[in-house]
């Protein structure tokens, strides 16, 4: 099977699956996910380091692919589970964007109207939010930004992670409440989705 002719309707463990007697094929997962997972290492490492973290994920799960659970259809927890202890190994470079997050200031425009206003309150509190994060642990900042850059179920969360959903529930818990009072009542993560 030559990946241009992989039904989009194949799920990612059929696939993964093909891939075990046809390599190439596995470039089909790559099309499907990559730049997702592109996204969330800009989002923690910065544009310069997002092309060689997602290029290294994608080499681990092509070389780990005979371990993974055919159970699950889906492999985004699986690659977000790859992605997080690659960025794991950047973790100055992660501190080192995420400090100079929390010190960048904000100009407000001299005028906007009310649709730009929700991006501006959202602009004003990300250097809130990245002082806010480098006070929590790698553990901590990994669960967090799962979930909410991520956009990972707490179940998908959890295997991505390896823990319990029950560990995921209340650690979740526990770090809103942290970030919210770092940043004054505000609630950045308010329209997350409370999944399973």
């Amino acid at each position: 099977m030559s990946v241009r002719d992989i039904p989009e309707t194949l799920d990612d463990s059929a696939l993964i699956g093909h891939s075990l007697s046809e390599p190439e094929t596995f470039a089909a997962l790559f099309d499907r996910h990559a730049d997702e997972i592109h996204r969330y290492a800009a989002r923690r490492l910065g544009p310069e380091l997002a092309e060689d973290v997602t290029a290294e994920v994608f080499l681990v799960a092509f070389r780990g692919r005979a371990r993974y659970d055919r159970s699950w259809p889906d492999a985004r927890p699986w690659l977000y589970g790859i992605a997080t202890r690659v960025v794991s190994q950047h973790r100055r470079a992660e501190r080192r964007r995420t400090h100079a997050l929390s010190r960048m200031s904000v100009d407000r425009p001299a005028t906007f109207d009310d649709r730009s206003a929700d991006r501006v309150t959202a602009e004003q509190l990300q250097p809130r939010l990245a002082r806010a994060l480098t006070r929590l642990s790698a553990a901590e900042r990994d669960l967090l930004l799962l979930v909410a850059w991520a956009d990972l179920t707490y179940e998908d969360a959890a295997l991505a992670l390896g823990v319990p959903v029950g560990t995921v529930r209340s650690r979740l818990h526990r770090l809103r409440a942290k970030v919210r009072r770092a940043l004054g009542g505000n609630d950045p993560f308010a329209e997350e989705p409370q999944h399973g």
